[in-house]
Parts: structure tokens; sequence; C-alpha cells
């Protein structure tokens, strides 16, 4: 049975979420990210002992406002718009938190009357996915502490992100990004150009949109997911979950 089968089958337990869904120790040694961001992920590292990692649904204020502020202070320097982060029914904030510091952010959206954030410049391109009868969620505000920033937490937080949208029967993923991450994407996640350079009002920065679908995120993390350094695949994918964590995780969330 796929993970898809799974869900499915036991959709109708999921009433919420656990607060904490994740806990583990990080790594001796976790890679840092220097202030150029996501590109740099594979720069210098950085003894941390054994700290515990937890991922985690955002709920209260105080989780949205410190998801804000790792956001602003992440895309602030570049001179984008000061985002904010709030509760929205038709998205959930993931954090990661290193102790009991907020260092990973993502937020994701699935499709309902409201649409997507991507409608706003790209509606067109997300329609064609809806008329395949594609169920399209999207992520956002993605940011990572440029200190304490690892793989294993970027990937942690993005399979956490794909089990969620999965849940909620997404077959599909888009992301809006500013070109210079578009390599990024591609390579170390696997998505593809969707949508040609626009310009996005909200952050004020051409952007483009990417896409991929959740069955081709689900092949890699089964061929991948668990090896971590181990693995000669240069995507995240060998620092994502292995399939035996990734139902654990599952059934954590599916039961509440």
């Amino acid at each position: 049975m796929s993970i898809f089968d799974w869900i499915k089958s036991n959709r109708a337990r999921a009433a919420h979420y656990a607060r904490t869904v994740v806990q583990m120790k990080a790594p001796p040694k976790l890679k840092r990210l220097s202030p150029e961001g996501l590109e740099a992920l594979d720069t210098r590292e950085e003894g941390l002992g054994t700290q515990d990692i937890k991922i985690r649904f955002a709920r209260s204020e105080s989780a949205f406002e410190g998801a804000t502020l790792l956001v602003q202070k992440r895309y602030a320097w570049r001179g984008y718009p000061k985002a904010q982060i709030k509760d929205n029914p038709n998205r959930v904030t993931i954090l990661t938190h290193l102790n009991d510091h907020i260092v990973g952010t993502v937020t994701v959206g699935y499709d309902s009357d409201q649409g997507l954030l991507a409608d706003e410049i790209y509606k067109d391109k997300v329609d064609e996915l809806r008329a395949q009868g594609c169920v399209v969620g999207e992520l956002s505000k993605l940011a990572i502490d440029e200190d304490l920033g690892s793989k294993q937490m970027l990937a942690g937080m993005i399979h956490i992100a794909f089990l969620y949208g999965a849940i909620h029967g997404c077959t599909d993923a888009v992301i809006e990004v500013i070109p210079r991450h578009q390599t990024f994407y591609e390579k170390k996640l696997g998505f593809h150009l969707f949508g040609e350079e626009r310009l996005n009002n909200r952050v004020k920065q051409n952007v483009v949109l990417l896409h991929k679908s959740l069955e081709e995120m689900r092949q890699e993390i089964v061929r991948h997911g668990g090896q971590g350094t181990a693995s000669t695949e240069r995507s995240l994918y060998p620092f994502f979950f292995s399939p035996e964590e990734e139902k654990s995780i599952l059934e954590r969330l599916m039961s509440g």
C-alpha cells in the first residue's frame, strides 16, 4: 500500500495535529548557512553537541510571531517588505526549534475557495494544473536561520510539509522563488520551472513559479530517505526521514 492509499484509508482519524511532530537529536556538526541563504547550504560547520531539534505546527500567537521574526530577519536585508505570518484555516505554519529557538519555518497552503497565494500572478498556470484534476498545495515563507540551519532541519520541515499536503489530498506542489534560488530548488528538491519570471508585488521582486508532483517527491523519499551522509545523492532527499520514520510520523499526525 502506498503512503497515499494509507492516508485515504485513515484520513477520518486526522482530527487535529500533535503539538510536537518530531523530536530528534541534532547531529554533532550542523551545516551552517551564510547570509547568502539557501545557496550556501553546503558551507561551514559548527559543533552543537546533542541539542534537541523539534518540528512543530504553529498554534499560538507567540509561535506565529516567532516565525514572522525569522522570515523578516532572513529577508529584510534584501529590501523585501516585512512579511506577516498569521493563522489561516487553509494554511499551516511549520516550525523547527533548536532547543527553545525557532531556527526554521515554512508555511504550507492548500487549495480552497480562497485560492492560493500563487494565484495573484500565476493563476493561469495554477489553473492548468487544476484543469488536469490536480489538487494543488503551495510552499511559502520558507526561512532557515543562517547561523544554525542545516540540511537535516530543512529536509525535515519539507518532509512534514509533504505529509501535511498528502493528508489534505494534495497531488502537486508549487512555490514562487526569486530567480537566483531556482537552481537550488531544481537540484536539491527536483522542482521544475513552471511559470516564467513575473513581478510579485507582495515581495517587490521578480519571481518564477516552480512545480513538482507529490508522487515524484514520494519516489525520491522512498529511494533516498534516511540515508544522510552515507548517500552519494546530491539532493536533499537523503536527509529526509526514512520510509520507516515517515510511517511513524504519519501515524502520529493522523492520530493527533
